[in-house]
């Protein structure tokens, strides 16, 4: 069970790397429960859509890839490279032209093949760095 779990997961990073939003209607459940606050976003299926969608906008060439996935039962544990050149307004930054490269750990409970629950933590503050939003700090 835990290999299929882990494809199952797999797979859905793929599709979003593709572009694939409609993988969010075939793999999230209609009840999913975000447990990952993001500012303006409900912790909902539309919440995850709209993540997606805002992430594309702002990063055309955005990819997740999972670089290391363990399943647990009903959970997967994915940690998780992002990246994306900065081409479109995000969060009330302007377009930077600046790329990102950001660590994030995504667990999720997977039902009857479909995510019914999400926590996950991203390091915004690298990203928020990267795209100049805040100063990078000096090395200690």
């Amino acid at each position: 069970m835990p290999a299929d779990l882990k494809s199952t997961v797999r797979r859905f990073y793929d599709e979003i790397n593709a572009g694939n939003h409609g993988v969010i209607d075939e793999l999230i459940a209609d009840d999913m429960v975000e447990h990952e606050e993001f500012p303006g976003l409900e912790p909902t299926k539309d919440g995850v859509r709209q993540f997606f969608a805002m992430f594309r906008s702002a990063f055309p060439d955005f990819r997740m890839e999972p670089q290391q996935l363990i399943a647990d039962g009903d959970l997967v544990c994915a940690r998780v490279a992002m990246t994306g050149t900065h081409q479109g307004e995000f969060m009330g930054i302007p377009p930077s032209g600046r790329r990102i490269d950001v660590q994030l750990v995504d667990i999720i409970r997977v039902r009857d093949g479909e995510f019914a629950e999400h926590w996950g933590v991203m390091d915004s503050m690298t990203m928020m760095q990267q795209l100049g939003a805040v100063p990078e700090q000096a090395p200690a």
